[in-house]
């Protein structure tokens, strides 16, 4: 029952931003969609849900770039994957509920 539920909740959350962003390269599409909220092994929800991002460590958590601002990520919504094949940090967002999911990208 709890699949069913997460993709209720994708859509429903992600009615007002359904289509991917612009430049949204599409192959990466079931990459997106295999990426599992931490703790709830929930889907993060798609390709119009998430996006190659900027990010930044600030103390002991990581900050990522969502619409041109600075949101903290809090601790139970990092997913540590050493595959991600985005090349980038990666985040999962929704203007109801904010971050969903966020993978690292490469530190440096």
């Amino acid at each position: 029952m709890k699949p069913i539920l997460a993709v209720i909740f994708c859509l429903l959350a992600g009615i007002a931003a359904a289509n991917p962003p612009e430049g949204a390269d599409l192959s990466m599409a079931p990459w997106f969609h295999s990426l599992q909220q931490p703790g709830t092994g929930m889907p993060c929800c798609s390709v119009a849900d998430c996006r190659p991002t900027d990010f930044r460590s600030s103390g002991n958590h990581y900050e990522a770039m969502v619409n041109g601002e600075w949101h903290e990520v809090l601790a139970d919504k990092v997913i540590h994957r050493a595959e991600n094949p985005t090349g980038r940090a990666v985040v999962c967002w929704t203007p109801v509920h904010g971050i969903l999911c966020f993978v690292p990208g490469p530190e440096t």
